[in-house]
């Protein structure tokens, strides 16, 4: 019994109060190592390839997760991360942060295992809970630990402190795209190849493929150019066994727990509070004036009092509603990108080129949350948000006009225009994180803004679920319809000689993956108008519509009524009640 209270009493906020002279500035380097660990929950879809190729390894096959099971994963983990915030906002006040970093070390680490576990065995459920579930919560307590921290040390530049540590989640993906890329192809290894087209002998049972190997029928992965750039290490066109090779996706589950583990644990250690009333040298509050014009209150307001305020509400609107506009994006990116530009400009918009525009994503992610966080402390947290909507607004309905013009006129400066438009997105995208705990605090005081925060989080958790069914769902609906559109178009003897089967079997052959988009536009007639680009064309104009909505959130945001302010002496008093509480809840 010691020992472990011990142990909790070194992680516990009362034993890392930093001494007078400590520098402030050893504190943002831990913030930002265990940002950077769970930030690279912005590169899942780096993942998407090889989770839906399990069994295929160079194309899906029957038996393989469909990639709108996938990107759930992701919605799952996002999910818990807001509820994870929601229930340990208030207890990050109580105990501190290193605490919570190092109970978020085991949680993120760990479900990276279970996740891998989950892909050896094929056993989809495995991967929800430990990527989604568990990862999720690690998520969540390694994102809050941090924030309140930094804006105690940080009083003079609250948006600048919250940029610097939230920059590190948006960069998190800059460092894992590549690694992720780099151990996946490491722990590859392909299936075995049976031959040609040509000369396997393919024979069809309930819509799936099977080659024929001397008088025995081997699930069969068929290969045809259009497939080619979809490989995670590029192979022959031809025919490959299923359930004969391996994706490298459960090693380097393993690989990646393993490290962040190391490296949050470390960076928690790390961590450092302010003494009581303690205050950079030289610094001077803001003035009464300037308070009332940057809506900076001087007040607090409690953790539980705060979600009986319309601000509060107005925020997690505006919170949700621009997540709900980016995230569902990022879930995607390397799958939109391809299919947007891939078929139109295949000479530029290669593997490579999606893999580097994932990249990319994390950097403007990155930059984005330190240069917004940042000009808020200037123009002001409201004026920030009011570029993020109005900007944003015409940005999302510049996507889906050069997706069309692509389409119809194939020319690099429509990839261009795409490529701005959704990195500035991007960077808002992470401003709209940056900034929102110093607006927090402008709005509700310095006390409890790292409860509130988390308990704000949980708008992130919504948006991770509304996000990715927006963009999936839309998405799977316009690919339904476009292959279904085209299908009516392609002679019946010349689909039944490329996939064994009648045009009448074509729903069958779409759920056993046999037939797809790019297939089909192999032998459609000459001069037919690939659909692809268009498929996210719907989706764009709902996230447009969100953000819109979200301007008048805070368009109309005012400062707290006063009587949601506490009173002299009644913070104490709260804090007294429930450590007394507490105290008498556990047993000596």
């Amino acid at each position: 019994m010691a020992n472990s209270r011990g142990l909790l009493y070194m992680l516990h906020k009362d034993h890392i109060v930093a001494p007078d002279g400590f520098n402030r500035w050893r504190v943002p380097p831990a913030s930002i190592a265990i940002h950077l660990c769970i930030g690279s929950v912005y590169a899942w879809s780096i993942f998407n390839p090889a989770l839906t190729k399990e069994i295929g390894v160079v194309a899906p096959t029957a038996g393989d997760w469909a990639l709108s099971s996938v990107v759930w994963i992701f919605s799952v983990a996002i999910l818990f991360l807001g509820l994870a915030a929601f229930v340990a906002g208030k207890w990050l006040e109580d105990v501190g942060p290193r605490m919570v970093g190092v109970v978020a070390a085991f949680l993120w680490g760990g479900g990276f295992l279970v996740g891998s576990l989950g892909i050896q065995t094929h056993q989809l459920w495995l991967l929800y809970l430990g990527y989604g579930v568990l990862g999720g919560c690690g998520l969540g307590l390694g994102y809050v630990s941090p924030v309140s921290t930094l804006i105690r040390w940080f009083p003079d530049r609250r948006g600048m402190a919250t940029g610097m540590a939230i920059m590190g989640f948006g960069g998190g993906a800059m460092i894992a795209a590549p690694l992720k890329g780099w151990l996946l192809k490491t722990f590859y290894q392909a299936p075995q190849y049976l031959g040609s087209l040509d000369s396997v002998k393919l024979v069809l049972k309930d819509g799936v493929r099977f080659a024929d190997v001397n008088g025995s029928l081997i699930q069969a992965v068929v290969v045809t150019h259009g497939d080619l750039k979809g490989m995670i290490v590029k192979g022959a066109e031809g025919v490959y066994a299923a359930g004969t090779g391996n994706t490298g996706a459960a090693m380097t589950f393993v690989t990646l727990g393993v490290v962040y583990f190391t490296v949050m644990i470390i960076a928690a250690f790390s961590y450092r509070v302010p003494r009581e009333g303690w205050k950079p040298a030289g610094w001077t509050p803001p003035s009464a004036s300037e308070v009332e014009k940057r809506m900076i209150t001087d007040k607090h307001v409690h953790i539980d009092t705060a979600l009986r305020t319309p601000q509060f509400w107005q925020m997690w609107l505006m919170l949700c509603f621009n997540v709900t506009a980016g995230i569902g994006v990022i879930g995607v990116a390397k799958t939109m990108m391809t299919e947007i530009f891939g078929t139109t400009l295949p000479t530029v918009v290669n593997a490579g080129f999606a893999a580097t525009y994932v990249l990319m994503i994390s950097v403007f992610n990155m930059c984005g949350r330190f240069f917004w966080a940042s000009i808020s402390d200037f123009i002001g947290r409201k004026n920030t948000y009011h570029c993020f909507f109005v900007l944003g607004t015409l940005l999302y309905l510049s996507i889906p006009y050069a997706a069309g013009q692509v389409s119809a006129s194939p020319a690099v400066m429509w990839l261009v225009m795409f490529y701005a438009a959704t990195m500035i997105i991007f960077t808002m995208y992470g401003g709209g994180f940056a900034t929102i705990p110093a607006y927090l605090a402008d709005v509700f005081g310095t006390k409890y803004v790292g409860g509130i925060h988390g308990r704000l989080l949980t708008a992130w958790s919504t948006a991770g679920v509304l996000g990715p069914l927006a963009i999936t769902s839309l998405r799977e609906s316009s690919l339904q319809n476009a292959i279904h559109k085209l299908a009516t178009q392609i002679d019946p003897a010349t689909f039944q000689a490329k996939f064994g089967a009648g045009i009448e079997q074509l729903n069958t052959l779409i759920a056993a993956k046999t037939v797809t988009l790019s297939q089909l536009l192999e032998i459609a007639p000459a001069g037919t108008k690939d659909p692809t680009p268009s498929l996210y064309n719907t989706t764009m104009y709902c996230m447009a519509a969100l953000l819109v909505i979200a301007f008048f959130a805070n368009l109309l945001l005012k400062p707290v009524h006063e009587k949601y302010h506490l009173k002299e002496g009644e913070d104490r008093h709260r804090d007294a009640a429930e450590v007394g509480t507490a105290a008498g809840a556990v047993p000596d």
